[in-house]
């Protein structure tokens, strides 16, 4: 009888789990082959995608294992401890989100005074009190768009949303907030919130009631964390 030597021995140990094809090892750790970017693989599988076992039975980890890729059929003291530990992180990031406001929409009636770009008094406190709701709150950048009412050529109302929306840049910067992270941008009668419901086209009183939903100025905290 031929005689195995415990070198070879050795060698077979450590090939056997990198003989499983990509696509095996893949599913032992949930992997789609179509993504660009994949996972190293934890554990070794056999052509069924069941994780491969040693004489002792125990799992065979790649050399790509760590204790946070560990899973409870083959390390269920450490899947365990894992999933202890990230329970209060995941909670953290979900209560960091929803301190962070997505988009508000502020009515340019109360910002501004009917065809003007000057913060009123009220205008002013609202604004204060959305810097106060982001603080502490990591972001990106704070976008602030400006919106008219159709009433007025497209050309009048485009610039005047715009200088709507730099004054309320000018005045988030006052209060301590980047230039750099705010940016501004005026889409003037586009996207009416009233849609046809107001009848007419001379500025009248009742029309310009009817269409104050229309001017607004919208920001919106990106990229949240």
């Amino acid at each position: 009888m031929k005689k195995i030597s415990a070198k070879n021995t050795l060698i077979g140990m450590v090939l056997i789990p990198a003989m499983f094809s990509g696509a095996v090892l893949a599913q032992a750790t949930g992997i789609d082959q179509d993504q660009s970017v994949k996972k190293p693989e934890a554990y070794g599988v056999d052509d069924r995608g069941v994780v491969a076992r040693n004489t002792t039975g125990l799992c065979w980890q790649t050399g790509y294992w760590t204790p946070a890729m560990a899973i409870p059929e083959c390390d269920p003291d450490l899947a365990k401890k894992t999933e202890v530990a990230a329970a209060p992180a995941a909670a953290a990031s979900a209560a960091a989100a929803t301190t962070a406001p997505e988009k508000i929409t502020f009515s340019a009636d109360a910002l501004f005074d009917f065809d003007r770009a000057t913060l009123k008094p009220n205008g002013i406190q609202a604004l204060n009190e959305f810097v106060s709701a982001i603080q502490g709150v990591k972001y990106d950048l704070i976008i602030a768009v400006g919106y008219a009412d159709r009433i007025g050529s497209d050309d009048y109302n485009k610039k005047l949303s715009v200088r709507r929306a730099e004054s309320v840049k000018a005045h988030l910067v006052s209060r301590g907030i980047e230039p750099s992270r705010v940016f501004v941008d005026g889409k003037g009668e586009a996207n009416p919130v009233t849609g046809n419901s107001c009848v007419g086209e001379k500025k009248t009183k009742a029309l310009i009631d009817c269409l104050a939903p229309d001017r607004r100025v919208e920001i919106e905290v990106a990229g949240t964390k």
